[in-house]
């Protein structure tokens, strides 16, 4: 199952209660206040790890609390601060308050963390009342409550590069052949229902993160079908790959569907359709690949634009990988 939103409740720890204490000591007359503080409660934190895919987790389990501050106690004992929670969520997600819509964090890199729910800070002991004129104050203060909210988690896919093409256009193919990504594959439109994410690993060990968006409508950009589930998923990725069907298997135009894809990203997102971009001329091992591409090189001769011609069904890749790999490291260098 993929979670690419979910709510949840954080509720931070309450600080401890201050002690009203004298000392009790035989021999030691007037021993004075000697009431402890009480503990910070935990506090609720956010972090961002490589290691989660999605929110599924927060499916099952909506409610995160952190433990409370321990009271102070006599003796000049005072409470010790109750440890945070620590809840891991992708890489990408955006955390807003679900009551006012304020943007809490965006956690967009690795280990970035923000403080969710603040926890309650201790009330203070009598002993931190003794003064020259009151030799023995009989004050202490509760703790305060910790801050308790209901969060919106929203996940945007981070990847170098991500496939943007209709559906059927051989996306999920491309990415099982050049990554260890298993996205199902099958010979009828929308077998994607989720962003997959694989890795491109080269010889000298250089990696590219790929991801598999799935396919676009027209319309999408106005929510049609699942248009807007789909498209946030490529406002991160520094390098657009426009993957077309050349062949025109169900019936499409491979030059018309490139200018309805971009269309639909900038209507979206404007300046999206401006971003770097590699064009994948996918199964030109059928007929009438060859008459198409040629086309397509026509209409955009006026553009630097890579057009890579290859048939990923039959693993016939091309220059694919190392076009790949040279437009992501341009398109590194001018991501915003």
């Amino acid at each position: 199952m993929f979670v690419d939103r979910a709510t949840i409740s954080v509720k931070a720890g309450d600080g401890g209660n201050g002690c009203c204490s004298f000392r009790r000591e035989k021999f030691v007359p007037k021993g004075g206040p000697d009431g402890g503080d009480g503990g910070n409660g935990g506090d609720v934190i956010l972090i961002a790890s490589a290691n989660e895919q999605n929110l599924t987790p927060f499916a099952y389990q909506t409610r995160y609390q952190a433990k409370n501050g321990p009271n102070g106690q006599g003796a000049d004992c005072h409470g010790r601060n109750a440890a945070p929670v620590t809840i891991k969520v992708p890489v990408g997600t955006i955390i807003t308050d679900e009551e006012t819509g304020e943007l809490v964090a965006d956690l967009d890199e690795e280990g970035k963390s923000v403080i969710a729910a603040k926890g309650g800070r201790g009330g203070r002991g009598n002993a931190r009342f003794a003064s020259s004129v009151n030799r023995a104050p009989r004050r202490c203060d509760p703790g305060e409550e910790g801050e308790e909210r209901r969060l919106h988690l929203e996940l945007k896919t981070i990847a170098d590069a991500g496939l943007v093409g209709f559906p059927n256009a051989g996306k999920s193919t491309l990415i099982s052949t050049v990554s260890a990504a298993r996205p199902k594959v099958a010979p009828y439109p929308f077998t994607t229902l989720h962003p997959v994410v694989g890795i491109v690993e080269y010889p000298d060990y250089h990696r590219i993160s790929m991801a598999d968006i799935p396919g676009l409508l027209e319309g999408a950009h106005r929510n049609v079908g699942l248009g807007h589930s789909f498209l946030k998923h490529i406002e991160r990725t520094k390098l657009l790959i426009f993957v077309l069907d050349m062949a025109g298997v169900d019936g499409r135009d491979p030059v018309n569907d490139l200018k309805v894809l971009r269309d639909e990203l900038e209507h979206y997102m404007p300046g999206l359709e401006k971003r770097s971009a590699l064009i994948v001329a996918n199964k030109m091992d059928l007929e009438g690949a060859d008459e198409n591409l040629a086309r397509l090189r026509q209409e955009l001769s006026a553009e630097p634009i890579e057009i890579v011609p290859l048939s990923a069904g039959m693993n016939e890749l091309g220059e694919f990988r190392e076009k790949l790999r040279s437009a992501v490291e341009i398109a590194r260098n001018r991501y915003y």
